[in-house]
């Protein structure tokens, strides 16, 4: 199991929100590119940015930086935030970046999604943000009444590379991942699933890869890592099963 270390992106820095809340916000670093290094030297082997101004905005905003850091590292990225259009799918995919998210987009234009993973096969992630049991989109900003399990199966079968499932409500928090709804949503569909959203210690790291089997293929870590909670080597080491 992966273990996918974070950098969100908002004005040009690495922050860390909670609970998706913009007004909660840390800045952890001035320069992206140089944390993103970082992780690549420290054992990550797949890495995840988000354009978070993008996510609200509905377009990049950081897509020069997010081009360096896939230009920089040398492990793939996976990038999300803002993606609505098959040319900013292309543009990155282009720019070295290994697999673009699409959340938002999945509910308001499944044409688009479902031609992005005809034209780019295994590039596509479908990123699933939940409040509740339920889809939030537009950077989490608004709820729907749809649940994770549903948006997944409405693209089983098409090519997705992944599903990135978020707990919002754990997002930042380090209460804990939640195992739960992140093997409900693995065991309904054949997609492998990445969980992501309240990482706050090996154990949760732990009890993901004991889920392995089941198709939860990465755990993505963010607050953890950067407060130092968790230490990107030993958290690499509990993911391929040595235990801690």
């Amino acid at each position: 199991m992966l273990v996918i270390p974070a950098i969100d992106i908002k004005n040009g820095k690495c922050v860390r929100l909670l609970q998706g809340d913009y007004d909660r916000m840390t800045v952890y670093s001035d320069d992206p590119v140089k944390m993103a290094v970082n992780w690549k030297k420290r054992g990550a082997e797949r890495i995840h940015v988000v354009d978070l101004d993008g996510s609200k905005d509905g377009h990049p905003v950081n897509e020069a930086v997010i081009k360096e850091i896939a230009g920089a590292v040398g492990v793939p990225i996976q990038v999300g935030g803002g993606i609505r259009n098959p040319e900013t799918v292309e543009r990155y995919l282009s720019a070295g970046v290994s697999r673009v998210i699409l959340g938002t987009v999945a509910l308001k234009d499944r044409n688009f999604v479902l031609e992005a993973c005809r034209r780019f096969p295994g590039k596509i992630i479908l990123g699933i943000d939940a409040r509740d049991g339920r889809v939030a989109v537009e950077g989490w900003l608004e709820q729907t009444d749809m649940s994770p399990v549903e948006l997944a199966q409405m693209y089983e079968g098409m090519g997705l590379d992944a599903v990135i499932y978020t707990d919002i409500g754990r997002d930042g928090m380090k209460t804990g991942v939640n195992c739960d709804a992140t093997v409900e949503l693995a065991r309904a569909v054949d997609i492998p699933v990445i969980a992501s959203g309240g990482v706050s210690g090996l154990d949760d790291i732990e009890r993901l890869q004991r889920e392995e089997s089941l198709g939860v293929m990465g755990v993505i870590v963010g607050k953890a890592l950067y407060d130092g909670r968790i230490e990107l080597e030993e958290a690499i080491a509990v993911a391929r099963g040595g235990g801690h």
